[in-house]
């Protein structure tokens, strides 16, 4: 077997556990710089598989998987940790959108090493029930904290939301492959986010256009009913002189002067043209039509305006009943 020119050469694994010494050994020194074809990948000391970690340390017996290759340590181990969305999502608030709108969602993969790069190659897209993925950026960057380098690489994935409700932003997927043909699998949280519907205006605003024309036709029902309400008040009030001035009118036909009695007929008719026409003339108003069947009434007020003569009561009397029926006057019981 021909050893990689790029790449350490795998130490034969000792059946005795590591020391002490190999035991607290940094995690640091399980990554390591490797070139092929000017592409990092992650390269794994086989000895240095003895690590106290979380699932303590790895015997000998332990370090073939069954095809006889080396096994792998956690990402855990390798102090790789993958986190997605922002600090809300992240802190357990739920994303909130509205439907047709692009956001970008991050996920990034950390590590600690010194002087140690490595490939991350996602397997898995962000399509989802009700999101699209347009398209995928990435971006790489290194800071120094307490003297340790920290490197991390961030996918930008850009998301269209295309329906409403409680969605989900997919688990995404990462490969980081090894020189032992093996790759590391790192797999990210989902993240829920809130999708609505687009504020419509339109409804508020026709609704409050409604209220503005309710309100107004009530207002303006207020106002007709208070103005029919004087209206009949005025009416009420007219026709109750009215018809107390010819109810005295009828107390004196048989001993009042027959010509006098006629003329304050005529001035009580003249009144009730006035309130209802505006217009005193009853011969004009007849003319026009609009006193229909006052042609008698009017020529038995010109006879006793001009022909003078005393007239019966009893003629008096009938009189007063057509001047009663035309004014639509009722008599009291």
């Amino acid at each position: 077997m021909k050893k990689n020119a790029n790449t350490k050469a795998v130490k034969p694994v000792k059946a005795k556990k590591a020391k002490t010494e190999n035991q607290e050994q940094n995690v640091d020194s399980l990554l390591a710089v490797t070139t092929n074809d000017s592409t990092n990948v992650l390269a794994v000391e086989p000895d240095s598989l003895n690590v106290d970690g979380a699932a303590g340390s790895v015997d000998g017996g332990d370090v073939e998987n069954d095809a006889g290759m080396p096994a792998l340590p956690t990402a855990e181990q390798l102090g790789i940790s993958i986190t997605a969305g922002n600090a809300n999502s992240a802190g357990g608030t739920p994303l909130t959108a509205t439907v047709g709108d692009t956001i970008d969602f991050p996920v990034t993969v950390s590590w600690s090493v010194q002087g140690s790069a490595i490939l991350v190659v996602p397997t898995s897209s962000a399509n989802a029930k009700g999101i699209l993925q347009l398209g995928v950026s990435q971006e790489s960057s290194r800071t120094v904290k307490d003297g340790k380098e920290l490197a991390q690489i961030t996918f930008n994935y850009k998301l269209v939301m295309q329906d409403t409700g409680n969605l989900n932003i997919p688990a995404m997927r990462f490969e980081i492959p090894t020189p032992m043909g093996q790759s590391l699998d790192l797999r990210s949280d989902s993240v829920p986010i809130r999708v609505d519907a687009p504020f419509n205006p339109l409804p508020f605003i026709a609704g409050g256009a409604v209220g503005v024309c309710v309100l107004f036709a009530a207002l303006w029902r207020m106002r007709k009913r208070s103005r029919d309400r004087t209206k009949a008040a005025a009416k009420n009030a007219f026709e109750n002189a009215l018809r107390e001035k010819m109810v005295v009118l009828k107390q004196r036909v048989m001993v009042a002067d027959s010509r006098e009695w006629l003329l304050e007929l005529e001035s009580i008719c003249k009144e009730y043209a006035l309130h209802l026409f505006g217009s005193d003339s009853l011969d004009a108003l007849v003319a026009d039509g609009k006193l229909e069947g006052w042609k008698p009434l009017l020529e038995e007020f010109a006879h006793a305006r001009y022909g003078g003569g005393k007239r019966d009561g009893f003629e008096n009397k009938e009189t007063w009943k057509l001047a009663m029926t035309l004014m639509g006057v009722e008599e009291d019981d």
